[in-house]
This record gives C-alpha cells, sequence and structure tokens, in this order.
C-alpha cells in the first residue's frame, strides 16, 4: 500500500460502536460507577467525548460541565452549550476564576510577565500567551518559548522566556486545569459517575496534558486516535458544523492563540500524516517524496515528535511505589 493520509482513514461506524462498548465495559464493571462527567470546552475533542459518553450511558446518565475562567474565550462556552443542546445533556456552568484567584494563578503567572514586559498590566487591557517558533520544517529550531504581549491598542511584542519565567508562568496556569478537574471530580464523586477525558493522541503522547489536571482523569476513549482522526468521528456523529470548523485553540491564556501556535508548530492534517510515518519507521525519502517535502524537513518533524515524547514522558509517568516484600 502506498503511503498517504489515507492509512489515517477510519471506518467511524465502527470505531463508535467499539467505543461506546468499551465505556461501558470500563466505567460499569471495571470502575464500576454508573455514569460519565465530561469537560466540554466547545472544541471538537470534548464534542466527540461526550456525544459517545451519551451513546454509552444515556443523557441522563452524563453530566456535562463547562469550566470558564476570566481568559476563556466567551465563543467556548457559547459552542459548549450547542453541543451539549445536540446530545440531549443540560450543561452545568462552573466558574473557577474565584478558586484561580484564591490560589495565586493570575498574580503569580504576570508576575513573571512583568519582569519580561515591564508595561504589562492586564487591567489596562493586555493580553499575553505563549508561542513556539513556526518555522518547524524549515529551519532547526528547538522547542523555545517566547512569551507575547498584546497592548490595548493592538501592537504585538515578544520576546523568548529565560528558564525561570517559562516554569513559573507554565507553573500558575496549570493550576487551571487542576482546578477544573477538581470541579470534574466533585461532580462526578457526587453522582458515582467517572470522569471521561477528552485528550486525543497528538495530546497525551506530545505531552500536551497537565500532569493530574487534564491528564488526570479515570478514562481516555479517545487517547489513541490522531486529531484528524477525531474530526472522522466528529462528521459521523453529527457534531455541530461550527464546532467541526472552528481551529483548535488553547483557550487557557487570554490573548487569542491556536494549538498550533502554542504548541504543536504544525496544521494536524500535515503533522499527523508525518507522525504516523515515524511511528511506523517508514523510510524518510519515502515519506519525503509522497508528500512533496524535502527528507530535511521531514526529519526536523521526526525530531520534534521524538523529542516532545522524550521531554513528556514525566507526564504520562503515574505515581512510583517503593514496595518491600516482608521478610521471610
Amino acid at each position: 500500500m502506498t503511503f498517504g493520509n489515507h492509512l489515517l482513514k477510519l471506518d467511524p461506524a465502527q470505531e463508535t460502536e467499539r467505543l461506546v462498548a468499551a465505556l461501558r465495559q470500563s466505567v460499569r464493571q471495571q470502575l464500576r460507577r454508573q455514569g460519565g462527567v465530561v469537560g466540554v470546552s466547545g472544541g471538537v475533542d470534548s464534542a466527540v467525548v461526550l456525544a459517545l459518553t451519551v451513546r454509552a450511558f444515556g443523557p441522563e446518565r452524563v453530566a456535562a460541565l463547562m469550566l470558564p475562567d476570566q481568559d476563556s474565550d466567551p465563543a467556548s462556552e457559547a459552542l459548549a452549550r450547542q453541543v451539549a443542546a445536540h446530545c440531549g445533556v443540560e450543561p452545568l456552568r462552573e466558574e473557577v476564576t474565584p478558586a484561580l484567584v484564591g490560589f495565586g494563578c493570575y498574580t503569580r503567572r504576570d508576575e513573571a510577565i512583568r519582569r519580561i514586559f515591564p508595561e504589562y498590566d492586564p487591567a489596562a487591557g493586555y493580553k499575553a500567551k505563549l508561542i513556539l517558533p513556526q518555522n518547524l520544517l524549515d529551519e532547526d529550531t528547538l522547542n523555545f518559548f517566547s512569551v507575547a504581549i498584546v497592548s490595548p491598542g493592538g501592537e504585538e511584542k515578544s520576546k523568548r522566556l529565560p528558564r525561570a519565567e517559562y516554569l513559573q508562568i507554565v507553573a500558575a496556569s496549570n493550576f487551571k486545569q487542576r482546578s477544573r478537574m477538581a470541579m470534574l471530580y466533585y461532580h462526578a464523586e457526587s453522582r458515582n459517575f467517572a470522569v471521561i477525558g477528552t485528550s486525543n493522541k497528538n495530546e497525551h503522547d506530545q505531552g500536551f496534558i497537565v500532569k493530574y489536571g487534564d491528564g488526570g482523569v479515570d478514562v481516555q476513549p479517545i487517547a489513541h486516535l490522531y486529531k484528524t482522526q477525531v474530526y472522522q468521528l466528529a462528521e459521523y456523529l453529527d457534531i455541530p458544523a461550527d464546532i467541526r470548523r472552528r481551529t483548535p485553540t488553547s483557550d487557557t491564556y487570554s490573548a487569542h492563540q491556536t494549538q498550533e501556535e502554542f504548541f504543536f508548530r504544525l496544521p494536524f492534517e500535515v503533522m499527523d500524516v508525518l507522525w504516523y510515518a515515524q511511528a511506523h519507521q517508514l523510510p524518510v525519502s519515502e515519506v519525503a517524496g509522497a508528500m512533496d517535502l524535502t527528507e530535511a524537513q521531514v526529519q526536523r518533524a521526526f525530531d520534534d515528535f521524538a523529542a516532545k515524547q522524550r521531554t513528556t514522558e514525566y507526564l504520562r509517568t503515574p505515581a512510583l511505589y517503593f514496595g518491600r516484600e516482608e521478610a521471610n
């Protein structure tokens, strides 16, 4: 079989049936829970997971939670409500801003940003985001983050982040995912439900997750699916077109940014095919010829995938236990 994006084609009806059966078996028989809680963000991943969970348990045994904070795009909530209505579920809204204020999420993050840009002032209308270099295929650039600020007048400027500031911004921002997960577990435990994760393969395996945040769930039904395969399921499940057409966003920082800009550095339709090729150890020359890329470009992508998987392995590592056998 020749190499190409057709290798990522699913039988969406068969995959849906398999995932629904697996959800029922894992949640009811293994976890002994009666339904599922899904955090709905307005993105295609959570929309697909919500639809699968409703098929598995019925809308009466599914809780769909919207978990905005002060930096969230209002469009995300509108789309989350749309997919919940599509699935026959009444969504619940839990504002996590007060918890994040209590944790010092915003003040700790902004303190680090001001060490780079002293003029940065969210109260005056400044916004910020983290970005990676976007020339992955054409230059040998490493995954060094920069912080970009956007002034009230719309002017954007960026600087590469020193290690200390980068770590502080990320650590503070990760309060968001961990606060949301705490709220998901409140609603799950109060109903005897399981928390159903929404991470796809790109996010889970490359490390676009927060440990004990969006990575800390009971079941991960789509973590084996490339993003383009999630879109195939979304079309089959008739997920609203507004969600399927929306460019995937991080919706973590106050300035708008796509997932490509923040982390992945490639469009999903290109990245997924290249990643499949790397995972199946296909020759660089064959991949380059099939995709109309140079061998150097393909190798840069392969190196980036490997580096992300290697450096984020900690996020996928469960707690380590140091048991000791009893002496005879």
